[in-house]
């Protein structure tokens, strides 16, 4: 704790700066950077191009979508990338949109804090939700695909609703859902190196947001 207040974190692993930042209610990122930044903003602009798809898909299938929207509630805090709404079924979507997945103890253990404080953060924006279904969109690229592999059991068990069931659910949402699905790599952040080298997959009206079968 000294050497933190005396700004010498050349001393402090990682690891220990998490369990202070946890202990106070801080929430600890690293912020990787090279050549002058331009990981991070082919990161940010993969990510930007992600959302404006998604919300494009949402916004067609009749929902009302809102970027960005952070909550606090006694310590537990945070932004979700996308919160939607559709009014004639009073259903609210939680959407993480993500390039990499990385740490997946960290994603399920946010998709259950935003699910627990769903009513939350509907309230901050006027609506009041009879369901909360939750959606994780990952860049289909073959990192993430093999990440997905080899957690397949925990992340079935934890978003049992696959990409090919997405697209009729979003015109029809009857009923709380937990889906992942693969996104393509967005042409608007193809230019330069991306995280990663995307895989085509097949772009009928079904198949744009798919999760693979793991024994593939």
């Amino acid at each position: 704790m000294s050497l933190i207040e005396r700004g010498q974190l050349g001393h402090v692993t990682v690891g220990t700066l998490r369990r202070v930042g946890t202990a106070l209610q801080i929430e600890i990122r690293l912020e990787l950077r090279w050549r002058g930044g331009e990981l991070f903003r082919l990161l940010a602009e993969g990510h930007a191009a992600m959302g404006e798809t998604v919300t494009r898909r949402l916004v067609e299938s009749g929902w009302e979508v809102r970027p960005e929207v952070s909550f606090s509630h006694f310590g537990e805090r945070g932004v979700v990338d996308l919160v939607a709404w559709h009014g004639a079924s009073r259903s609210l979507l939680l959407v993480e949109l993500k390039t990499e997945l990385v740490d997946l103890g960290d994603l399920l253990a946010t998709m259950d804090r935003r699910r627990r404080l769903a009513t939350v953060i509907a309230e901050g924006l006027g609506w009041s939700p009879a369901t909360v279904a939750s959606w994780v969109v990952l860049t289909d690229t073959r990192t993430n695909r093999r990440r997905v592999a080899n957690h397949a059991a925990v992340l079935r068990a934890a978003f049992p609703t696959d990409g090919r069931s997405m697209p009729a659910w979003l015109r029809k949402p009857d009923r709380a859902i937990a889906g992942l699905s693969f996104l393509p790599y967005p042409a608007e952040a193809r230019s330069g190196t991306r995280p990663g080298t995307a895989r085509r997959v097949a772009r009928g009206r079904g198949e744009r947001f798919r999760r693979p079968d793991p024994a593939n």
